[in-house]
């Protein structure tokens, strides 16, 4: 038994870093690196290589080498292969489009077809490593999808689906039992890229968080004490204007344990997945985003609130600002997915408060960026929950202190004055990044606030929207030639502490914005 109220609030508690802590992490790596990549013995491949070819997207090609260019070149903007390091060793490290905490890619992606001229109705891996589909089931498994997603109305009309599993061991060889959090933020940096990427080729994403975890599970045939679904999405193909659909909820609430054992290191991770999965239908019928909140207090998903630290004598800046610019057809983003890096080392030079505004543009006013062809309503399973501040050591024309951003409003507002840059490079392990860095954002939730009103499973969606926002993050820096890195391991209570966050909100995830140092991306 415990004495908090929810087994992800122990959860959370549990596996907060502290400097006695880190010693235990610091043991937990035995063996050799877990292979980040999937094989099957039985089945049939589907090589998009040849996809790739811009001539197969011309309008010069064949309807079905269009079709086949499109869903290559969303693949590889997702998840595929972006480049290849050589370790100290002699072993080739590959790198993807999209980040993961340690290179340990715990993210699996399946594509489900109802079946059509492109791919025969049945199940499809994405295999990142040679970029093709491994067709390892040949048979009609939408239905059961259907019932799985207790028949969301997004899955009416499309014709795939795409499930992302997570792996669990990939990452927790390495951070144990708090390899949760990242495993749900290296989701969520996948979703970020599956709704850009997607604008690129003219499909678009209908997330779906509430579905029967062990239906999932058992469709794509899994072991799941070893992998398990983590999120869904129907892809609605835009060119087909039946597929041009409403925006439903994305979320489903867990029932949460009335109690739970005294749970070992090591037992962690798979109790709160457990503990966050659906197991039964509770009536539940999916609704318009607009009604989705209608029986429950605070606002709407994907509504931010935009009230906090509004006292009439604190400093508030405005972060109005021109939109990024992403190129005709968005080739200039194509190109940003592509060749983004976390970076290594930051030169600690200042950056400008133009460059801070436009990343927090492109991050939180998708409205902005519609005339450019992208979505200015993106899916998320529960934005509201989440709230943004940033910690200011070298903005050209802003003072250094914490501010909490205001998305509606388009503003930061000083809570704290200080420059913190000692504090931080503690606060974020010791690492230079820390120090270096111009504005480290952080991502924070209220855990009671949020597990009120989704239960445990709230803690999935918070860390793969915080994720989903990291990766919007990314990219947006990367096209502004700036270096950026995201964090997930942290001093946990010390954020607070140093900054002033009030307690109740929980760190979810850290990116570091900087000048990047000379090769010193990755």
């Amino acid at each position: 038994m415990s004495s908090f109220d929810s087994i992800a609030e122990y959860f959370h508690d549990r596996t907060k870093y502290s400097p006695d802590s880190l010693t235990r992490v610091a043991r937990a790596m035995q063996g050799p690196q877990p292979e980040p990549f999937k094989a099957y013995r039985l089945g049939t491949e589907v090589d998009l290589k040849p996809y790739l070819d811009e001539s197969k997207a011309d309008v010069q090609a064949s309807n079905d080498e269009r079709a086949w260019a499109r869903l290559s070149h969303f693949l590889i903007n997702v998840y595929g292969l972006t480049a290849q390091l050589q370790t100290r060793l002699g072993e080739v490290f590959y790198l993807r489009a999209a980040p993961s905490a340690g290179g340990l890619y715990p993210t699996e992606i399946y594509l489900v077809s109802r079946g059509n001229q492109l791919l025969p109705a049945g199940l499809y891996n994405y295999q990142a490593r040679t970029h093709a589909l491994w067709r390892f089931w040949d048979d009609h498994a939408w239905q059961a999808l259907q019932e799985a997603c207790f028949w969301h109305p997004a899955l009416e009309t499309t014709q795939i689906a795409v499930i992302l599993t997570s792996v669990f061991y990939r990452s927790a060889w390495r951070y144990q039992d708090r390899a949760y959090r990242r495993i749900c933020l290296d989701a969520g940096h996948v979703l970020g890229n599956l709704e850009l990427a997607s604008a690129l080729v003219d499909y678009r994403p209908h997330l779906i968080g509430g579905y029967l975890d062990q239906a999932i599970n058992q469709l794509l045939y899994l072991d799941a004490e070893t992998e398990s679904a983590i999120a869904v999405a129907a892809l609605a193909d835009l060119l087909q204007i039946e597929q041009n659909l409403p925006h439903s909820t994305t979320t489903q609430p867990s029932l949460a344990p009335l109690e739970w054992p005294r749970l070992a290191d090591g037992e962690l991770l798979p109790f709160i997945h457990q503990a966050t999965c659906i197991e039964q239908d509770h009536n539940f019928r999916w609704s318009s985003r607009q009604q989705s909140v209608s029986d429950q207090a605070g606002p709407a998903p994907n509504a931010i609130p935009d009230d906090k630290y509004n006292f009439p004598f604190c400093l508030k800046v405005s972060t109005v600002t021109s939109p990024i610019n992403w190129d005709n057809r968005l080739q200039g983003l194509e190109r940003t997915i592509l060749r983004r890096r976390s970076t290594r080392a930051f030169s600690g030079a200042t950056l400008t408060l133009e460059e801070l505004s436009a990343v927090l543009d492109f991050v939180y006013q998708p409205h902005h960026y519609v005339d450019q062809g992208l979505d200015g309503d993106p899916d998320y399973f529960d934005i509201s929950l989440i709230q943004t501040f940033v910690a200011v050591s070298g903005i050209e024309g802003l003072d250094a202190g914490c501010y909490y951003y205001a998305p509606l409003s388009q503003e930061l507002r000083q809570i704290r004055f200080k420059n913190f840059r000692a504090e931080l490079q503690y606060l974020c392990l010791g690492q230079d990044l820390g120090h270096d860095a111009g504005a480290v954002i952080f991502h924070t939730a209220d855990l009671k606030a949020a597990i009120a009103r989704h239960g445990d499973r709230v803690y999935r969606y918070l860390h793969l929207d915080a994720g989903h926002l990291g990766q919007r993050l990314n990219l947006a820096a990367i096209r502004l030639e700036l270096g950026v890195s995201g964090i997930g391991g942290f001093f946990d209570d010390q954020v607070n502490d140093v900054l002033g966050i009030p307690e109740d909100e929980a760190v979810l995830y850290i990116t570091t914005l900087g000048r990047p140092k000379s090769s010193a991306a990755s």
